[in-house]
C-alpha cells in the first residue's frame, strides 16, 4: 500500500479542510441560540472549532443557562446542517484537485470527521464517494478529536501504520487527534490559526498541496 518513499494512505478532516462548513454553522449555531435565548457570533464559535456535537451542546446550554433538552438541541443543530448542505457544498480552494490526484494515484484516502453520519452522508453524495475508502464519523467513536481514536481507528480499517499516514487538517484539536496517534500532519488554518510543530507542515491553503509534496514528508 503506497510506495517506499510516500505515505502508505493518505485522511483527509472534513469541515473548513475540505469542505467551507464553518460559515454554515455559524448560522446554525446562531439560529439555535436564539432560539435558546443568546447571543452567538465568532468568538463562541472558535471555542468549537474541531469539536464534537456534544462539546457544542454543553457549551451552547452554559452559556445561555437555558433548561432545554440537550438531545432538542443536538437535533436542531444536525437538522439545520442537514438542510444546508443538501441544499450545497462549498469546497474549500484547491480540494478537488488534490482528491482527484490522490485517487487517480490509487492512494488510499479516508474521511476522518469530528462531524455525526447524517451529516457525512450529503458531503460524500456532494464530493463525490469514490475519493475515500472509508469515512469515521464522530458518531462512530468512543471519543472524538482531540483524542487520537479517530485516527487511529481510521489507520486500523485502511491497514496502514499510523506513522505512514499523512492526515491534513484545520483545526487544534484535529491536528492533537492526528499528532497523538503518530501521525504525520498537514495544517491548513481555517478560522484559528496553527502554530509550526515537529513532524506538522503549516500552508496557507490546498492549492500549496499535491502528493510530491507528501511524499517529500517521507523522504
Amino acid at each position: 500500500m503506497g510506495d517506499i518513499t510516500g505515505p502508505q494512505a493518505v485522511l483527509f478532516d472534513m469541515d473548513g479542510l475540505l469542505i467551507d462548513s464553518e460559515r454554515l454553522w455559524l448560522e446554525v449555531e446562531t439560529e439555535v441560540m436564539t432560539w435558546l435565548g443568546g447571543s452567538w457570533g465568532p468568538e463562541q464559535q472558535e471555542a468549537l472549532v474541531g469539536g464534537s456535537l456534544d462539546v457544542a451542546v454543553t457549551y451552547m446550554l452554559e452559556l445561555t443557562g437555558a433548561a432545554a433538552d440537550p438531545a432538542e438541541v443536538g437535533r436542531r443543530m444536525l437538522e439545520g446542517m442537514v438542510e444546508r448542505l443538501r441544499a450545497g457544498v462549498p469546497m474549500m480552494p484547491g480540494a478537488k484537485e488534490l482528491l482527484s490526484e490522490v485517487r487517480a494515484a490509487g492512494m488510499p484516502a479516508a474521511l476522518v470527521s469530528s462531524s455525526h453520519r447524517v451529516l457525512i452522508e450529503p458531503v460524500l453524495d456532494a464530493i463525490g464517494r469514490e475519493h475515500f475508502t472509508l469515512s469515521v464519523a464522530g458518531d462512530e467513536v468512543t471519543r472524538t478529536k482531540p483524542h487520537p481514536e479517530p485516527y487511529l481507528t481510521a489507520t486500523a480499517r485502511l491497514g496502514a501504520a499510523p506513522a505512514r499516514c499523512v492526515v491534513l487538517e484545520d483545526s487544534p484539536n484535529g491536528l492533537a487527534a492526528a499528532e497523538a496517534a503518530g501521525c504525520v500532519t498537514v495544517a491548513v488554518p481555517c478560522l484559528l490559526p496553527v502554530a509550526p510543530a515537529p513532524g506538522r507542515t503549516v500552508v496557507g491553503s490546498l492549492h500549496e498541496v499535491d502528493l510530491d509534496r507528501l511524499a517529500a514528508l517521507f523522504a
